[in-house]
């Protein structure tokens, strides 16, 4: 890609039509719950913008959210790097490794400052200086604080990076704190879930490329796109619930008919809370 290609000359070229950019952001403003007009909208701003920088940065964490991320089915992994964005630096995916790989991720701080989106998954070790997870000859922690010192925003991916995870259970030896506990000084997104749906992932960042700002976020820092409702609230059994109808085994009557599953639920588990 030419260094001031736009994504709409992208796409020219590698003959992708405008109608089916068109097709693409209307599946993007549903995934967003964005009004249907504003598909027309995010279409153009898409065609007159340069792809996105994005630094991945993976710290202590399972790999679980990249994979998620290659699962994504709309936009699909190829449509994220090829066209959106511009993944500058991932260790999991980026085809060079060592004094090549830091490099780039220096070369993409550099020539991006201040537009690159850095993404992390994992949790940061800080106890001792953070010496229980590093790489490249430096811990996470001071990685971290170097590659979002000149960022637009920073975006945790995956319950680890947002809340601290598994890693920061009892004991948490390693001093496991989530990416906002060190980010304090510039806007950070938290996309949670172990591993996070990945058109959260890809959402999320389509939303930074097209409309140059950060979503709606709730306040746990998540974007109320994805994490607005609860599953509770979308679900198709809810009127029943709402109606006191509730089946008490999967083969019961109420069961066939549809009914609420929540007793179900309470009689195969002693923690499940009292119903409201």
């Amino acid at each position: 890609m030419h260094e001031s290609e736009t994504i709409g000359e992208l796409l020219t070229r590698r003959g992708v039509s405008r109608r089916a950019l068109l097709k693409y952001t209307t599946y993007l403003a549903s995934l967003l719950a964005l009004p249907p007009m504003a598909a027309k909208g995010m279409a153009e701003a898409l065609a007159k913008t340069r792809r996105q920088s994005v630094i991945w940065l993976s710290f202590q964490e399972c790999t679980g959210c990249t994979e998620s991320l290659t699962r994504s089915f709309s936009p699909t992994i190829e449509d994220m790097i090829f066209n959106l964005i511009s993944l500058d630096y991932h260790e999991t995916l980026m085809a060079v490794s060592g004094a090549a790989a830091e490099a780039a991720r220096l070369a993409a701080m550099k020539e991006n400052k201040g537009r690159y989106v850095v993404v992390v998954d994992g949790s940061v070790s800080t106890r001792d200086g953070g010496v229980y997870s590093t790489n490249a000859g430096k811990t996470n922690l001071e990685v971290l604080k170097e590659t979002a010192a000149e960022a637009a925003a920073v975006i945790s991916v995956g319950t680890c990076a947002a809340f601290g995870g598994i890693p920061h259970a009892n004991p948490n030896p390693t001093g496991a704190v989530p990416v906002s506990d060190i980010i304090t000084d510039k806007p950070v997104i938290n996309v949670s879930g172990c591993p996070p749906i990945p058109e959260a992932i890809t959402g999320t960042v389509a939303y930074l490329v097209t409309f140059n700002k950060l979503p709606d976020l709730d306040d746990k820092g998540r974007p109320k796109a994805f994490f607005g409702d609860t599953i509770h609230d979308r679900c198709y059994r809810r009127p029943f619930y709402d109606k006191g109808l509730f089946a008490k085994q999967f083969d019961d009557e109420g069961a066939r008919k549809g009914w609420c599953l929540y007793e179900v639920a309470r009689a195969r588990s002693p923690t499940t809370p009292a119903r409201p």
